[in-house]
């Protein structure tokens, strides 16, 4: 039987990676432009820190991770999610004391247990980023800008912003009260999931779109109620700089994210079409997670999402990337040329141009068909009477023209030919 990747992964193939590498080039200069260095951290972590950091009631932390014993009997934990690595490296190697605020971002691998579907794998890839050392909404506003940037850069502008404010632990607290005092005599209408998290974690209602749990909130006062004079303040100016860059947004107040880190700002980005899996990218403030986890008290901000449901949506529009995936040249060997051949094609390569040759001894005929597969803007062919005189037959591919080159010469021609659009003679 024929080995298959495991439940809920999947192979990245050739032509697909072409479009993983030009999102990613485009994430890279986005990143850049607004003062974001890469962070690569480990694929997996010690199991506390996503306890201690995304919380025991979440549903990450209770269904989803994927927790081991190493040899020595530590718990381990291919990481959910990106926030907590980074946090973690942020305390570690004392980026604290660096002047702040310390702007980073990642792009790899995460995992989760659950059940595959469109735009949600076991191992799903999530890029995203982080300002720690800020409390300034401006940097509220610039976690939602930059996947906004993205998206219209790469076609997607039917989007809507959705923005919240949880407060902070103080003003919290009191909105917690209310919604356990409100939903207890309710509890009947409430789902399964719902009913365990009202005492633990009663935030998370809000979230859920069961039905009946969907009757039981009407009525509900929205948090932003009860949000103490700081925390309101700070969404204001979120807003307020929202409107200062144009970008729309709605105010959600159901809206509080899954992990229980966050604190004051919470956002959504929601490509509706999508249906269920309609948000791609998410995230907010966690003022108190950098504490949480043992260092001292600093404010932070970020955002995530995924690259699979991007490249869902994208797929969704008919997008295709702007590159061609094309090689600059193939080598057509005729006769006992072989050698020349190689030759010839690491030369070009060390040059700078993309080249290809044959591999498998076929007729010219072949050859040149395999070279208008791989849409090659140049064909040389290396025969056995040219060789002797040390040349070659260049074509272009689109045109047909080609002409006798000196093979000492080729990489001046080619560059001639390149800069000056000169495509030889008609054949």
């Amino acid at each position: 039987m024929l080995a298959k990747t495991p439940r809920g992964t999947e192979d990245i193939l050739p032509k697909q990676s072409r479009i993983w590498q030009y999102i990613e080039g485009q994430l890279a200069d986005i990143f850049s432009l607004f003062g974001y260095k890469e962070i690569r951290t480990p694929m997996f972590e010690e199991t506390e820190l996503f306890q201690r950091g995304i919380g025991e009631a979440t549903d990450i932390v209770e269904k989803e991770m994927y927790t081991f014993d190493d040899r020595a009997g530590r718990s381990l934990t291919l990481r959910p999610e990106g926030t907590a690595p980074v946090v973690r490296s942020y305390l570690q190697h004392k980026l604290y004391g660096e002047p702040q605020p310390v702007k980073v971002y990642y792009l790899g691998p995460m995992f989760r247990y659950e059940r595959p579907q469109a735009g949600r794998s076991r191992q799903f890839h999530q890029y995203g980023a982080e300002a720690l050392g800020t409390q300034d909404p401006a940097t509220d506003a610039e976690m939602i800008a930059i996947p906004v940037e993205l998206y219209h850069r790469l076609g997607l502008h039917a989007l809507q912003v959705e923005i919240n404010s949880i407060g902070c632990p103080e003003c919290r607290g009191e909105y917690r009260d209310y919604l356990i005092a409100t939903l207890e005599p309710r509890m009947e209408q409430l789902c399964s999931d719902c009913q365990r998290r009202l005492q633990r974690n009663p935030l998370r209602v809000l979230d859920c779109k069961n039905e009946t749990c969907n009757m039981a909130k009407v009525g509900l006062r929205p948090i932003v109620e009860f949000l103490c004079r700081e925390c309101s303040d700070h969404f204001g100016q979120v807003q307020a700089y929202l409107d200062l860059l144009r970008i729309p947004y709605v105010i959600n107040h159901n809206l509080v994210r899954g992990f229980d880190y966050y604190t004051k700002t919470v956002f959504e980005i929601i490509y509706s079409e999508l249906g269920a899996q309609s948000a791609i990218a998410g995230g907010g403030r966690y003022d108190g997670l950098i504490e949480e986890c043992g260092g001292p008290s600093v404010p932070a901000v970020g955002f995530a999402a995924g690259m699979e449901r991007l490249i869902l949506t994208l797929e969704h529009i008919g997008w295709e990337p702007p590159i061609a995936g094309a090689i600059d040249v193939f080598i057509a060997g005729v006769g006992e040329t072989r050698s020349a051949v190689v030759e010839l094609a690491f030369r070009l390569r060390r040059a700078g141009w993309a080249t290809e040759m044959d591999y498998g001894d076929r007729s010219l005929r072949a050859q040149m068909k395999a070279a208008h597969r791989l849409n090659a803007a140049w064909t040389i062919i290396v025969g056995e009477d040219e060789l002797r005189h040390a040349q070659a037959v260049v074509r272009h591919m689109a045109s047909g023209r080609q002409e006798l080159v000196p093979l000492a010469n080729m990489e001046v021609y080619l560059r001639k030919a390149k800069d000056t659009g000169c495509q030889g003679t008609k054949e």
